[in-house]
């Protein structure tokens, strides 16, 4: 029947959808939203989970993987947004619940006590089903009518295949480490709440069976403290001035670039404070998520492109480089959201000058570094696309950009990092760091330590009090 119909063998139906499978009745629109929401739904509450758990879980990875992965979320929920909005008249009802046994399943997700448990929520149970109730939308739904949704889904297994792939690795390895049993009480729960959404059990037929609440029996705290593993044993080491250095024309350019993969690894605060900021506002459109959460993933991008760095000069990062956390700390626990967002939107301003971004490109291009040139190229563009959210988001709080750039300068202003208290309380010595990392470099490159390099020392009593200067995670 198909070559009779096609012209000279050119595949018919724009080559995307065969004869057979377009005739099948599939789902109504009705039917297609209702899943839709669902996804929507499931989708959006994991943005959540992975974005609240960014600076509690102490491991780095997994600090960059709930980075990433919040963000892809953010994008298909914009994406499934998008779809429904073309199928349906507002009210669109995106902001309800299609389902209570979601809103108790993610509920208990949120407020797993233990990094295993999150691990296995999401990735053992909410993204395996949500991947299964995809592929079985395509499977029913009519491809040539549901063009639009079908599209937008196979773009998302590709991304939920590999976050399902990611955690089941994690959780490979802490069956390793641990060697302790899933929570198959907690693990049946769960079960449970998704075999009782009607919505997306369109081949089953099973008898709902009543929740009850386990972790989330007490409403979730959400926790903005961050939290390092053993890899970072002096998080309030704040012996050492980047900025100091990288301005001192004394040094040369390919020095300067071990500094730069420094500040780069240290953003790993920036996920971490950006994180509360999105938690602790609620109400605002998405598209405000969206955006914070695209930033929280490049921030954490610039860590990963410290960490590269270090990685491509043979120099064991943990032992030689002293990551803090001082930064987030103070952020999280001094400020309210509105005034975090004020402090981050004043620093990215003062990073868009000469002396910003640029100067950094600049000391990356000169430092034969090819890594250090490339990674400052595409961080000095992001940050473009950070002042971008920052204006869209923030500056409308106020009348205009100087009024809130003069409100991120009082809020930074507010920001106490008691050097002093550190040490009286045994957290930290300030232990200049820079010596080992130059040594290490140089073994690396094969040359001699150069003495006036290794004199390098600005400790905590030499460094000038200006905490914007020290402290701007840049």
């Amino acid at each position: 029947m198909n070559s009779k119909i096609s012209f000279h063998n050119i595949p018919p139906l724009a080559g995307a959808f065969t004869f057979k499978d377009s005739q099948r009745p599939g789902f109504s629109v009705e039917e297609c939203v209702k899943r839709l929401k669902c996804y929507h739904y499931i989708l959006k509450r994991s943005h959540l989970v992975l974005n609240n758990r960014i600076p509690s879980e102490p491991i780095y990875e997994l600090k960059m993987a709930f980075s990433l992965h919040s963000h892809y979320c953010a994008e298909h929920v914009s994406a499934i947004r998008k779809r429904v909005g073309e199928m349906r008249e507002p009210p669109l009802g995106l902001e309800n619940i299609p389902d209570e046994n979601l809103e108790i399943l993610f509920d208990e997700i949120i407020a797993a006590p233990s990094t295993e448990e999150l691990l296995i929520g999401l990735y053992e149970v909410a993204f395996p089903f949500l991947k299964s109730s995809l592929q079985e939308h395509l499977e029913i739904t009519n491809p040539l009518a549901d063009h639009p949704s079908v599209r937008i889904i196979r773009f998302a297994l590709l991304e939920i295949e590999e976050m399902i792939l990611f955690g089941k690795s994690c959780l490979e390895e802490i069956d390793k480490k641990n060697k302790t049993d899933n929570n198959t009480i907690w693990v049946n729960l769960l079960n449970e709440c998704l075999n009782n959404v009607s919505a997306l059990n369109h081949k089953k037929h099973t008898t709902k069976k009543s929740i009850s609440r386990q972790y989330s029996a007490e409403p979730y705290q959400y926790n903005g403290i961050p939290k390092r593993d053993e890899r970072f044993p002096d998080p309030f080491n704040m012996g050492v001035n980047a900025e100091a250095f990288l301005y001192d024309e004394s040094y040369p350019s390919e020095t300067k670039a071990l500094m730069m993969f420094y500040k780069r690894l240290r953003e790993i605060d920036v996920p971490e404070m950006m994180s509360s900021i999105v938690a602790e506002t609620p109400g605002k459109p998405w598209e405000y998520y969206q955006d914070m959460t695209r930033q929280i993933w490049d921030e954490a991008r610039h860590a990963m492109m410290g960490e590269v760095g270090f990685v491509n000069l043979q120099i064991n990062w943990p032992k030689e480089v002293m990551i803090n956390h001082t930064w987030s700390l103070a952020l999280n626990t001094q400020l309210t959201p509105k005034e975090r967002h004020a402090v981050l939107y004043f620093i990215e301003q003062g990073l868009m000058p000469k002396t910003g971004k640029r100067f950094e490109w600049e000391v990356g291009t000169e430092s034969n570094n090819p890594l250090s040139e490339l990674f400052q190229d595409y961080d000095w563009a992001d940050e473009v696309l950070h002042a971008r959210i920052g204006r869209d988001w923030y500056v409308p709080y106020f009348e205009n950009s100087k009024e809130a750039i003069k409100y991120g300068d009082e809020c930074w202003s507010k920001v106490l990092m008691d050097w002093n208290q550190y040490i009286d309380e045994g957290k930290t010595k300030h232990h200049n760091w820079w010596p080992g990392l130059y040594k290490a470099a140089c073994k690396t490159w094969g040359i001699e330590p150069s003495p006036e390099i290794l004199k390098f020392n600005l400790s905590y009593e030499t460094i000038r009090a200006d905490l914007k200067t020290i402290s701007s995670s840049g």
